[in-house]
């Protein structure tokens, strides 16, 4: 039985082993989303998404339901969050004094206050954001690659929608 945690164990992190599928992790930590939702905050092919959703809901990191032609993901237990939470404390620590490749600086400091995505509204902090960038020497945080992605092709949109 020894052995057969660390196998389960072993598993589980091969589940969540590909930055997508952290970012899908990361979306559900607040509520539950469609495949529609997900598809267009990460800016994936369907099939590529779908492929995805199978791994987290076969290796029991998400659980769906469907509603009519919808169907809806949730995270299966709070403390995937957790989890990820603690990897990401390890990192920031590990890394707080580099640049990020979008030329912010990590601080502790930083980690602290509360923002929303300016594209879906998800709140979230800069230590939950899964993408920062830095425009006109202001700082905007995102959920995910897709609302960065929408974003970057029209701020005007997002910054005098939130003023």
């Amino acid at each position: 039985m020894y052995q057969q945690v660390f196998e389960l164990h072993s598993n589980l992190h091969k589940a969540m082993a590909h930055p997508k599928r952290l970012e899908i992790i990361h979306l559900l930590r607040e509520k539950t989303l469609t495949v529609t939702e997900i598809q267009s905050m990460l800016d994936l092919p369907q099939a590529n998404l779908s492929q995805h959703l199978t791994i987290l809901r076969t290796s029991g990191v998400c659980s769906c339901r469907k509603l009519g032609k919808k169907i809806y993901y949730s995270l299966a237990h709070k403390n995937f969050i957790r989890a990820s939470d603690l990897i990401r404390d390890v990192l920031v620590e590990k890394y707080k004094d580099e640049k990020l490749a979008d030329e912010l600086t990590l601080k502790m400091s930083d980690l602290v206050p509360l923002t929303v995505d300016p594209v879906c509204g998800m709140r979230l902090s800069p230590k939950t954001a899964a993408f920062a960038l830095k425009r006109k020497g202001e700082n905007y945080y995102f959920c995910a690659s897709g609302c960065l992605h929408q974003f970057k092709e029209k701020p005007q949109k997002y910054i005098l929608g939130n003023q």
